[in-house]
């Protein structure tokens, strides 16, 4: 089914490293240098890919749902657990051909309309609460992060080396021939955030502030090393501009006007921080519609 523009959530801020990070780019093969670099820009600089930050919050938020009912968050790592497997969405009784078979009672003229329709319908009723946000093989992604790219005025042009070293587990000193080297982005390094969210429900948008709000408090780490204290940040949101135009074609006519022309008028944009307690509100009310009658029995009993 053709999507229409409904609203659009912009995110901005400043990520800061608590403690040295590394996200790796893979074992290095240069003659000099360290064993293992950190990801970096085109000119050397650090950063922080977009894909980095959206997984370790989609794990985080998928924990939670979990945690309240198991079928709220599929395991995107295992097909066997997803919520729409292959079979279940190509096989023989699957949803493709239940689709087929409900078109025969539509007028022939109509089912090419209607094909769509239904098939999007019917894969959005079994998509995971995680997989309608975060996307999934069968739902594209409504929440969007661009690369995090470091703040020219907190870096001063240079990474720390660490020592590391393999453990014999056998005899619990240093494997022979294990030691090695890495790089980490120090502390206080800023990196810029922004990211997007467009035709999200309010639910969706409450579950997002949880995410964040996780991250603002430095819940999250982020890159590898994290057992030995790296990879702690904090993020600070900035702006959050909110536009939402579904059923207001003026308003959106207005908003294209202004994007045309550039402009920066405020007026076109709600702020979106005087909307996060009425959208944490709508994802605490969806998601109690949601726990399931076994979910509150294992609950009550402690199980």
């Amino acid at each position: 089914m053709f999507d229409k523009f409904k609203n659009r959530l912009e995110i901005t801020g400043t990520l800061t490293t608590i403690t040295a990070l590394r996200i790796s780019a893979g074992r290095s093969n240069e003659p000099i240098g360290s064993d293992l670099p950190v990801i970096k820009d085109a000119v050397g600089q650090p950063l922080i890919p977009g894909s980095s930050f959206k997984g370790a919050l989609r794990a985080r938020l998928e924990s939670f749902l979990r945690g309240i009912n198991p079928i709220l968050a599929a395991n995107p790592a295992n097909e066997a657990e997803w919520a729409i497997t292959k079979e279940r969405l190509n096989g023989v009784d699957g949803i493709k051909n239940e689709v087929e078979r409900e078109l025969q009672n539509y007028p022939e003229k109509e089912r090419g309309s209607q094909r769509d329709i239904l098939l999007t319908e019917k894969i959005i009723a079994e998509t995971d609460l995680a997989s309608l946000l975060f996307g999934s093989p069968w739902v594209a992604s409504k929440f969007q992060v661009r690369d995090l790219t470091v703040k020219s005025e907190s870096w001063f042009g240079q990474y720390q080396e660490r020592d590391g070293v393999s453990i014999d587990r056998d005899t619990e000193t240093a494997a022979e021939g294990k030691l090695y080297d890495f790089q980490v982005v120090p502390a206080g390094t800023q990196f810029e955030f922004k990211a997007v969210v467009e035709n999200s429900e309010a639910w969706e948008r409450g579950l997002l502030m949880v995410g964040l709000h996780q991250f603002e408090t430095e819940q999250i780490p982020l890159g590898g090393g994290r057992s030995r204290g790296l990879g702690v940040v904090k993020l600070e949101i900035d702006k959050m501009k909110w536009i939402d135009v579904d059923g207001k074609p003026e308003d959106l006519l207005n908003y294209l006007k202004k994007l045309v022309h550039n402009s920066e008028d405020p007026s076109i944009y709600q702020d979106g921080k005087q909307c996060k307690d009425d959208w944490t509100e709508a994802l605490i009310q969806y998601l109690s519609e949601n726990i399931s009658k076994d979910s509150v029995e294992q609950v009550s009993s402690g199980g």
